[in-house]
């Protein structure tokens, strides 16, 4: 891959906003996973982070479950970073759990919608290099 485009924009083609979710490095002496967490921070992108859940990949589905950050007060977990720290593109699957979608819900209400997401690990080779 020589080149990828990472959007953020908040109205894609005249309609709903366009944010694509990514990974971090911010400490490259740690292996895979364990060096994309939140750190300092370097002004240029807005980041809503997402923790990680538990210390290994979930048993079943042998993806990495996160969640959305929340600090104080249970509010979401927003920071600027510097570009430069963005690693590449990631993509999440969302914990569906039992009950049907409701049928007015959109892709773009993803982030949202839901509390936990699978890492996914196939989404292209890097990822499943970098993160498992």
């Amino acid at each position: 891959m020589c080149t990828e485009h990472i959007r953020s924009c908040p109205s894609w083609r005249s309609g709903h906003s366009h944010n694509d979710c990514v990974f971090v490095s911010t400490d490259s002496s740690l292996p895979g996973i364990q060096g994309l967490e939140w750190g300092e921070v370097y002004p240029c992108v807005v980041v809503h982070w997402f923790d990680k859940i538990g210390n290994a990949a979930d048993e079943d589905m042998g993806m990495w479950v996160v969640c959305p950050g929340e600090g104080a007060n249970n509010i979401a977990e927003y920071t600027i970073i510097h570009i430069d720290t963005v690693y590449c593109a990631a993509h999440l699957i969302p914990v569906y759990g039992t009950e049907f979608l409701p049928p007015e819900l959109k892709f773009y209400h993803s982030y949202d919608a839901f509390h936990t997401y699978y890492m996914n690990k196939y989404a292209d080779h890097h990822v499943f290099e970098i993160a498992f």
